[in-house]
């Protein structure tokens, strides 16, 4: 078991000039443009646990307002609040930007609070499901990721991609979690009951 800090750095190289160099404590131009293109970020908080919750939308759906800052819109879920709660209790937070077709990665990482400031909200006035609230986050680190882990994944590749019907549906892996003998909801059904979210 490796119990200190010590211990696991002397079990791998230093890190070289340039990964330690990369990280910027604003968004630069590259940055920005990684995020315009984005429809899809990971983002991670935690409080007494911890969460990783998928977030997407059109591209540019977080709205950059300046080097420091981001809007992310709250889009319907299910109500769990994991995240949300974490941000209130904690206030950090990470975001793993991702481009389909794309192998790098963006990492955002500093602290966020929720707003429902009337000139944040209407930025996102014109979607189709304008949010109730904004998680505002105050950029402390960002740096582009290296394409390894998506390169061995594969992510991107049709040769990888699974065939939906290789997992029950949602409906029936969620009936067998929580012992319901209900009738499971079929993919079709979940997906006209999504589109009214989305």
């Amino acid at each position: 078991m490796i119990h200190d800090l010590q211990a696991l750095r002397a079990m791998y190289p230093e890190p070289g000039e340039k990964a330690r160099r990369k990280q910027l404590d604003a968004l630069d131009v590259h940055c920005t443009r990684f995020i315009a293109l984005s429809p899809f970020v990971v983002l991670a908080t935690g409080n007494d646990s911890l969460d990783a919750s998928p977030r997407g939308g059109a591209p540019g759906f977080v709205r950059q307002i300046d080097a420091r800052t981001l809007l992310i819109p709250d889009a319907p879920g299910n109500h769990r609040l994991d995240s949300l709660s974490n941000i209130v209790g904690h206030g950090h937070i990470g975001l793993l930007f991702l481009i389909p077709g794309v192998d790098e990665t963006l990492r955002v990482n500093g602290t966020a609070l929720l707003t429902r400031d009337a000139s944040r909200l209407a930025l996102f006035a014109a979607d189709a499901r304008p949010p109730r609230l904004v998680i505002e986050v105050t950029v402390r680190e960002a740096y582009l990721h290296c394409a390894k882990a998506l390169m061995r994944s594969k992510l991107w590749h049709d040769s990888t991609r699974i065939d939906r019907a290789v997992l029950p549906t949602m409906g029936r892996m969620i009936n067998d979690q929580i012992g319901s003998d209900e009738p499971a909801e079929s993919q079709e059904q979940m997906a006209a009951r999504y589109a009214v979210d989305l």
